[in-house]
């Protein structure tokens, strides 16, 4: 993205080791972030990327190695630390606090001054001024729990972009932003490029990612494997470092015929609660049979979420009905409706879809805690048992059930998330943008677990942002805009057809 040549080297990683344990997380990485460009790094969940940037800004030491600033060997204690000397982080999984307001996340921890104390009008002022420059329309004293996930994301980034870093890492940032917002956050980038800003870019999107790149560095198990300069590197060649091999997200399962209808959702309304005088799904139908895949495609605001939480329980329906093999479910609770057949696969795995204090096992077994009940009581064997069955059948990538969840990649707690509610053997299993920032490699084995299982006679219905995964698995394409579905498709289907049919710009 950047016109430059020959930029300095700001921000060195030397020889970087780190371990936990007996596990070595990164093997002796050598990386450069140069000045005015953006370096792009690539790598599969669980590479080590997120290790590196936590090291870069503070969030952790390496176990050997040194990092280096415009020429000097530095330690960083914190990420205060960091920060006081340009270096700032937007994290993966988001760090906002839910119970304060917008203004008070983009400034916590370096509060404005003023001679009463906390100079809350212009922090306000500030922060007004930051989401009109990432055109975000809302209140600074909004709280941020009443905020989408996509909104949030802006948050994150409003606020590492309030502290004037000259270095900025960010991991992730588009993982919960639509196209339009993308456009506007990639303005933004060109804008800290001019005033000799770094960045550096880690994504899942990976044609998203080479749009910015000015250089692209590729980790894998720890290593450097590989590296080159935007105008030697293609897709092709990203896939290939990352994960060895040509690779595609699948085509959709064959060589067995559809079931009975399995989800008839008949004119179903969801009212926007922020303004009841708008429905956010409006008079909507569809039927899913068993066995067959949907893909539903829309922006965001588009009513995506909103649909598949009211099918499972969690949004208010204002009119309409909802089937499940012909039985209504719409007095049903969340739970009658998972003991029913009906599982949802939440976008924000960290928030609502895992216990964060609990084990990999536990987490697993959660949602069907009855199966592991011995005359009333948990056996805690029974349950170590069906985790372990668990981990085999949904792949997750971990030593035993008894790791902490948070020692594992996105991607495999994603594969956690899908593995509860595999095991209350549903007949529906609904998931909201089941492959939000994990990377290529873990979202094919999402796509082949949900292929598996729609052989088996589920059905799969999931929602995305991303067009090319509706070209993927899906039998059948629905795109939904402004609360309607506005199309459908069938797997010929071209991506220009789908984004027109939303409504997003496509490019000439």
């Amino acid at each position: 993205m950047s016109d430059a040549t020959h930029t300095e080297v700001v921000l060195e990683a030397r020889n970087i080791v780190k371990t936990y344990g007996g596990t070595r997380a990164l093997k002796g990485v050598n990386f450069e972030i140069r000045r005015g460009t953006v370096t792009t790094l690539f790598g599969e969940n669980g590479a080590g990327k997120s290790t590196l940037m936590k090291i870069l800004s503070g969030v952790e030491q390496p176990t050997a190695g040194e990092i280096v600033l415009d020429g000097e060997p530095v330690v960083f204690a914190s990420t205060n630390e960091a920060r006081e000397r340009g270096i700032s982080i937007i994290h993966q999984e988001l760090s906002l606090a839910p119970n304060l307001s917008v203004r008070d996340n983009i400034f916590m921890g370096r509060e404005l001054s003023g001679p009463f104390g906390v100079d809350y009008a212009e922090e306000t002022r500030q922060a007004r001024s930051l989401l009109d420059e990432l055109q975000l329309p809302i209140d600074p004293d909004t709280l941020v729990a009443d905020l989408r996930v996509g909104q949030q994301q802006i948050v994150e980034i409003a606020r590492a972009l309030s502290a004037n870093s000259r270095i900025l890492i960010m991991d992730e940032p588009t993982s919960a932003l639509a196209a339009a917002e993308v456009e506007v956050l990639f303005g933004v980038i060109r804008d800290l490029l001019a005033r000799g800003v770094a960045i550096v870019y880690i994504s899942h999107h990976l044609e998203e990612a080479l749009e910015v790149t000015d250089h692209a560095v590729v980790l894998r198990d720890g290593t450097m494997t590989a590296r080159g300069a935007r105008e030697d590197i293609d897709l092709e060649w990203i896939v290939r470092n990352m994960v060895g091999e040509h690779f595609d997200l699948g085509t959709p399962p064959k060589g067995y015929e559809f079931g009975e209808v399995a989800l008839s959702v008949q004119g179903l309304s969801v009212l926007d609660p922020e303004n009841p005088e708008r429905a956010i799904v409006s008079g909507l139908s569809l039927d899913v049979r068993a066995g067959e895949i949907v893909c539903i495609y829309g922006l965001m605001g588009a009513g995506r979420t909103e649909l598949l939480e009211a099918v499972a329980g969690r949004e208010a329906v204002a009119a309409g009905e909802i089937l499940l093999e012909g039985r209504s479910i719409l007095g049903d609770s969340i739970a009658e409706r998972i003991a029913a057949g009906v599982g949802l696969v939440p976008e924000d795995r960290q928030r609502d879809g895992l216990v964060q204090t609990f084990d990999v096992g536990t987490n697993l077994t959660l949602a069907s805690i009855d199966d592991s009940l011995v005359r009333g009581v948990i056996s805690r064997s029974v349950e170590k048992v069906r985790s372990k069955d668990l981990i085999s059948a949904v792949t997750v990538k971990t030593p035993g059930p008894e790791l902490p969840i948070g020692s594992l990649s996105g991607g495999n707690q994603q594969k956690v998330v899908i593995g509860k509610i595999v095991a209350t053997n549903p007949r529906v299993m609904l998931l909201d943008e089941p492959s939000r920032g994990i990377d290529v490699g873990a979202k094919g084995e999402v796509f082949r677990l949900l292929a598996d299982r729609a052989r088996q006679g589920l059905a799969v219905v999931f929602s995305t942002s991303e067009v090319g995964e509706c070209l993927s698995i899906a039998h059948r394409i629905i795109v939904m805009r402004r609360g309607r579905i506005s199309a459908e498709f069938t797997p010929d289907a071209t991506k220009d057809m789908i984004m027109a049919a939303s409504g997003e710009a496509v490019a000439a």
